[in-house]
């Protein structure tokens, strides 16, 4: 059955994980996506945990996230040959993507001026920490938790005498920058059929950061530069029998429910609990000793049923062998199997595809190419070359098969 974008073909000049989980969305969604990396292999290979691949070379935890069902075309993008590779293969695809350092394209002769001298029609997509162009930061690397930090919610959230965390929750400001830049990219398609015209997707990580911790900005322009400690409202997590639960309620409805089924009906009149400023200021002398020891007799998926089924929203904590069992995400397809080549029986376990659409079943995916392994295949069906000509390439060190 067709896949929504059957027919669009990417090369991506990418690492690591902003730009590879939104070419793998991409991929996932029916593009041909074609990688191109160092002939060593990209930056996201050497990260750990890792596998080995049938040669024996380590293949990273980021790596295999990130790029299910791609072709990985090893070119060495610092020779002048290599440059010309790449920019003889872009008439052939629809989108360009990169994400390096700001200026790294401009100055290998790779930009996007310099691509759409090669391709009018190009979208060219760049996904840096700050951006191409008008930023004073523009010359900075970036990792997640740079722009992380930079976006102000590290400090937000930190509570008084405590210093901030860093990365707590995993790769934010890659992803959310990963889907910024797939709706770039989607909208710039649409757009060329509409006009014939391509365009310059440019997409910084910190403005996509910025996007996804809205609350900084937003509260801090109504008078709340930061998370209030106690905070008005309960949002935190209780103990009960076999581990930890989160609740969080902010109305007062809410609080009159809680106090129902905690057995606690003597709070609905607590003058000291009538607002919500009152919830957080009493939290550890009054409402955690009363939800805890009510919990202490369930476990923390019961504990949670049954405060949902009050009204009040909760959820287990989840340890990560629970997640890798939790039925919702075998319902939903949301782990991908992917097996090893080194000798260890239990497969790589992958997130799944959170787009689900009604009319694309979700057939299996393919795994993560190895380093170079399609390069022969698409140079030579691409640009015609020949055996003696990739031979050449290779023991020059320009490729790597």
């Amino acid at each position: 059955m067709a896949r929504p974008l059957d027919g669009v073909r990417v090369l991506a000049a990418e690492q690591m994980q902003a730009l590879p989980y939104a070419t793998q969305l991409l991929a996932r969604l029916g593009a041909d996506v074609v990688k191109v990396e160092p002939p060593a292999g990209e930056s996201g290979r050497g990260s750990q945990p890792a596998m080995l691949d049938p040669s024996g070379r380590p293949v990273g935890a980021t790596f295999l996230r990130n790029n299910l069902g791609k072709r990985s075309v090893a070119i060495d993008l610092k020779s002048e040959r290599g440059r010309q590779l790449f920019l003889e293969l872009v008439p052939k695809f629809d989108v360009v993507a990169e994400n390096f350092k700001a200026g790294t394209m401009d100055r290998l002769g790779l930009g996007y001026d310099a691509v759409r001298a090669v391709d009018p029609r190009v979208i060219y997509a760049s996904v840096s920490g700050f951006g191409t162009e008008g930023s004073p930061y523009a010359g900075w690397p970036a990792y997640a938790s740079i722009v992380e930090a930079m976006s102000g919610i590290y400090d937000y959230t930190r509570r008084p005498d405590e210093p901030p965390r860093a990365n707590p929750v995993g790769a934010l400001g890659d992803i959310s920058s990963a889907l910024f830049a797939t709706i770039g990219i989607l909208a710039a398609l649409r757009h060329r059929d509409a006009t014939g015209e391509g365009q310059h997707v440019d997409v910084a990580m910190l403005d996509a950061t910025v996007a996804m911790t809205d609350i900084v900005t937003n509260f801090a322009s109504l008078g709340l530069p930061r998370q209030p400690y106690p905070p008005p409202y309960i949002l935190d997590t209780f103990k009960a029998s076999d581990g930890w639960f989160v609740m969080q309620l902010v109305r007062e409805h809410q609080f009159v429910r809680l106090a129902e089924t905690v057995g606690r009906p003597e709070w609905v009149d607590d003058p000291r609990l009538a607002e919500r400023r009152g919830w957080g200021a009493h939290l550890e002398d009054v409402i955690r000793p009363g939800i805890e020891d009510w919990a202490a007799a369930r476990t923390k998926l019961a504990a949670a049923q049954e405060l949902m089924a009050a009204g009040v929203a909760a959820g287990p904590c989840l340890e990560a062998r629970e997640v890798l069992a939790d039925p919702h995400l075998a319902a939903r397809n949301m782990l991908v199997a992917m097996e090893r080549t080194d000798g260890v029986d239990e497969p790589v376990l992958i997130p799944g595809n959170p787009v689900k659409l009604s009319n694309v079943p979700e057939d299996g995916e393919g795994r993560v190419p190895w380093v170079g392994e399609h390069t022969c295949e698409v140079l030579r069906t691409e640009l015609g070359l020949d055996e003696a000509q990739l031979a050449e390439l290779a023991e020059t060190g320009i490729i790597s098969r």
